[in-house]
This record gives C-alpha cells, structure tokens and sequence, in this order.
C-alpha cells in the first residue's frame, strides 16, 4: 500500500468547517469564504476560553 497520507492541522480542520458553513449560508465563492473563514477563526481564536 503505497496511500500517502497529509497531515491536517486542527486549525485547518475549524477553517474548513467555517468555511462550509459560510458558503451555505451565503453567495460568496469559496475564495471568498475561504477568506471569511480565516479571519472568523482568527477571531474565535483570540476570544477568552472561558468565555467561549
């Protein structure tokens, strides 16, 4: 078996799934909500945990 495996951070994991969720909620392309995404985790990411 020769099946390469890419290792997904857990960060990429969030932006993927807020990027799912923006597209199907919106019109924007996934450059787009990919773009969204990214600052949406950023965000969440610098919220306090306990506050989260």
């Amino acid at each position: 078996m020769n099946a390469e495996t890419i290792p997904v951070s857990r960060y990429e994991k969030r932006v993927d799934t807020v990027k799912k969720i923006v597209t199907e909620h919106t019109t924007l392309d996934n450059e787009a909500a990919f773009s969204l995404a990214v600052h949406m985790v950023r965000a969440l990411d610098t919220v306090p945990e306990p506050i989260r």
